[in-house]
């Protein structure tokens, strides 16, 4: 029976930690699953502007053995000139899996119900679970048993958020989303997290002081304006500003690491010394998109390898 990506839900703590250690050994000996997806062909939807997505997966899938097909609007946008329906039933008649960054989570929901093959989110309104993969993979490179550790968000409440907190919960790591007032996470997903990590001994705080995120091992920023969102960051900078991810900010907090999804916008949500520091593991984190989505791929395509 396939196994779908959606949400990051589908896997419990042992299998994210099960993945986590395979995207690791992966990533230490790439040649040991050259071939891990012969054979494999995946075709990539893309209903938004992407660097590291494409890139990760695209690269990822060829270094695996396998073959990446990119769809882009060209075709017609999904739901448009054909139905989603009938992307789904079409493409899996072909490829082995379907990754998909999309603007709507509904268009992932009914992509999964009509697909015979695997769907992976690759991004859309409310989660983004490959992204989180890739922090926690991270995070566990820098401090192993991440279950022991306090993790602060500072921005908006969003789709990062989201998939932050909820793989945050499942695997103990105490998690803080500091956003200004009216800019919270979605409120359901912020008690399902709750409800979850009260089950592993962790924590879920929201809140739009920054004195939330004394105590972090590790900082972490985002965007302040949402892609599709075309309000010019000058518009937003009172309002986000006091939640700038600078030198004050880490000295205040004692941490020491820092995260940024990216794309990063200089001297407006991170500073320049601040990303380009020693605390900065942004660019070890964009890298590690490619190993755990590879090491999800390999799991849901060919878990026996």
């Amino acid at each position: 029976m396939k196994q779908d990506f959606i949400t990051g839900l589908e896997l419990d703590e042992k299998k994210i930690l099960t993945l986590l250690s395979l995207a690791q050994e992966m990533k230490a000996q790439p040649q040991d699953y050259a071939q891990a997806l012969a054979g494999k062909s995946v075709v990539t939807l893309f209903e938004k502007q992407s660097l590291r997505t494409r890139l990760s997966f695209d690269i990822g899938i060829n270094k695996l053995g396998g073959h990446a097909v990119y769809l882009d609007q060209q075709n017609g946008a999904m739901g448009s000139r054909e139905s989603v329906k009938d992307f789904a039933l079409n493409i899996s008649t072909w490829a082995d899996a379907i990754v998909a960054r999309v603007n709507q989570h509904k268009t992932l929901e009914e992509l999964s119900e009509f697909s015979s093959k695997p769907v992976v989110n690759s991004l859309c309104d409310l989660y983004h679970p490959c992204q989180a993969l890739a922090d926690f993979l991270t995070l566990q490179e820098v401090y192993g048993d991440v279950s022991q550790l306090k993790l602060a968000y500072l921005g908006e409440g969003n789709n990062v958020t989201h998939s932050l907190m909820l793989l945050a919960a499942t695997l103990g790591t105490d998690f803080v989303a500091v956003c200004p007032k009216g800019c919270s996470p979605d409120a359901q997903i912020v008690k399902q997290a709750e409800q979850i990590a009260a089950s592993k001994g962790a924590s879920i705080l929201v809140s739009d002081r920054v004195e939330a995120a004394v105590g972090a091992n590790a900082l972490y920023a985002d965007t302040w304006v949402s892609m599709g969102d075309n309000t010019p960051l000058e518009q937003v900078k009172e309002k986000y500003m006091p939640y700038q991810l600078n030198k004050q900010l880490l000295n205040m907090t004692g941490a020491q690491t820092v995260l940024h999804c990216q794309p990063a916008h200089r001297e407006f949500e991170i500073t320049s010394d601040v990303m380009d520091s020693d605390y900065s593991k942004i660019i070890q984190q964009a890298e590690n998109r490619m190993h755990a989505q590879n090491a999800l791929l390999v799991t849901l395509l060919n878990p026996n390898f």
